[in-house]
């Protein structure tokens, strides 16, 4: 008899030790409509017998693009809030982004020169025709962008890259004279390639290094609302293979150079131009854009196209936001359901309408992200950090919504649920990562996955629908069943 029964257990220890080795080990992290916030599940098992369960299958062999980070963006407006604020709230938020316990940024942008999300507007070489730029100077940054960028400096572990964007040269070296709109005048070609050359050495001379530079923040303009200067793609790819691309292989040959930098649905003209040939493509590293043609669409075809012209190329998101809509305020609700608009609601062309319905913000981006990363892209920005109620402070009053919202007179901060979206993947997806293929058969669920060099799997989920879903998530020989809620977002580390 008690034979038997030790024969028993035996049996039950094998199967348990059997099904244990079978079992995959994850941690599951989830922010929700519900109003989990990158919460960590402590019981996230699924359905374990039931047809509705999705297997959702990783091949870490079939590796894909390499990652370049995630992040948001260093502007004036975020500077002059963050100065406004008590030093506990100034370090609460520079933790949030870039600590170890926040979000982890690795990838961010910022303007040379002013822009629309500036107190004014300003340039670092306000002489007239002053083409050595004798009188160059980063003065009007060292109150407030440069102190924030070295906080995060001080907070980060691991780094981040910082990748720098001119909205317009000074207005004299322009054919219109003026902040908005014109072009630059050919006699200045040098000038405004030795200004990126002398921006890059007062910041170092600060102790900051910019990682990369793009040519131009929306060369096809913005109806001349706020800084801006336009080039059709041949006259860029000009004036880089001419005059930057030298300049700066010379002075400064480890920083990027990026084209475009405006929105999706004109990619293929640009990219064509750029990497028309041998000596068009050489001194463009890669290509930067905007995701602001839709509120939904992220042009899966335009994104393929453009890596599949220049492969080895970097193809980065470098700036997005939720736009002409002022923040709401502790207010949950409203950042996940479909009530938000766009510039397009009001201002596209009949044409155009389609692409811009309302939407929610969570939604737009977790899909804008998962879409991106399956189709390419290596590096996806935010826009501003910080906002204020209003949506600013920004000169031209063009109010835009950030993940972070703070009350600067009564010292209150907000952190939207946009914010805990964006670190579902800048936290758990680290630089030098690389996207693996996925096979999902669930077409209501979004999917992503990404091998980090230390070995660790992240893979985003993102449910939009209003059910919960099932998915059997495997690798190799082992799995797990997770419940994904109705309205979330779950990062599952591997």
């Amino acid at each position: 008899m008690i034979k038997r029964v030790l024969l028993f257990i035996s049996c039950i220890m094998i199967v348990s030790c059997n099904m244990q080795e079978k079992t995959l080990t994850v941690e599951v992290y989830e922010t929700s409509k519900a109003g989990n916030k990158l919460t960590k599940l402590n019981n996230f098992s699924g359905k374990e017998n039931t047809s509705e369960i999705t297997k959702v299958v990783l091949n870490p062999k079939n590796e894909r693009q390499t990652i370049t980070g995630f992040g948001g963006s260093f502007t004036e407006a975020s500077a002059y809030l963050l100065n406004k604020l008590s030093k506990a709230n100034r370090a609460k938020i520079i933790e949030a982004y870039f600590g170890e316990t926040g979000a982890k940024y690795s990838l961010t942008r910022t303007h040379m020169n002013s822009c629309d999300f500036s107190l004014d507007q300003y340039s670092y070489a306000p002489i007239v025709d002053d083409k050595e730029l004798k009188h160059f100077t980063i003065e009007e940054d060292k109150d407030d962008i440069i102190p924030m960028i070295k906080d995060a400096m001080k907070v980060s572990k691991d780094g981040f890259k910082i990748l720098s964007s001119p909205w317009t040269a000074s207005p004299w070296m322009k054919d219109n004279n003026n902040w908005t709109g014109g072009k630059l005048l050919p006699e200045y070609y040098d000038t405004w390639a030795l200004f990126f050359s002398k921006y890059i050495a007062a910041y170092k001379k600060q102790g900051i290094d910019i990682w990369g530079v793009t040519v131009e923040n929306e060369p096809l303009g913005n109806d001349s609302n706020w800084e801006s200067m336009h080039y059709t793609p041949e006259e860029m790819t000009n004036f880089v293979q001419h005059h930057l691309g030298p300049k700066l292989r010379a002075d400064y040959p480890s920083v990027k150079i990026l084209g475009y930098d405006q929105n999706r649905e004109h990619l293929k003209e640009w990219v064509d131009a750029q990497f028309k040939n041998e000596e068009t493509t050489k001194f463009f590293d890669g290509t930067a854009i905007h995701w602001y043609a839709s509120t939904f669409h992220y042009f899966p075809e335009e994104l393929q196209y453009a890596h599949e012209k220049a492969p080895n190329k970097y193809l980065i998101q470098s700036e997005a936001c939720v736009d002409a809509e002022v923040p709401k305020w502790k207010d949950d609700e409203w950042y996940w359901n479909k009530e938000a608009t766009d510039w397009g609601w009001d201002w596209a062309p009949e044409k155009d309408k389609h692409l811009h319905p309302k939407y929610s913000p969570v939604f737009r981006y977790a899909r804008d992200i998962i879409g991106c990363l399956n189709n390419w892209v290596d590096g996806w920005i935010d826009w501003n950090m910080v906002l204020n109620k209003q949506g600013g402070p920004n000169w031209f009053k063009n109010w835009c919504v950030a993940p972070v919202i703070v009350d600067e007179e009564k010292d209150e901060v907000y952190f939207t649920p946009i914010y805990y979206t964006l670190a579902h993947f800048s936290r758990f997806i680290r630089p030098e990562a690389k996207v693996i293929e996925v096979q999902n058969t669930d077409k209501e669920l979004m999917i992503t996955a990404a091998k980090n060099i230390d070995g660790s799997i992240a893979v985003v989920v993102f449910n939009q629908t209003n059910k919960p879903k099932t998915i059997e998530l495997v690798l190799v020989d082992k799995s797990v069943v997770i419940a994904v809620q109705k309205e979330s977002i779950q990062t599952i580390k591997l």
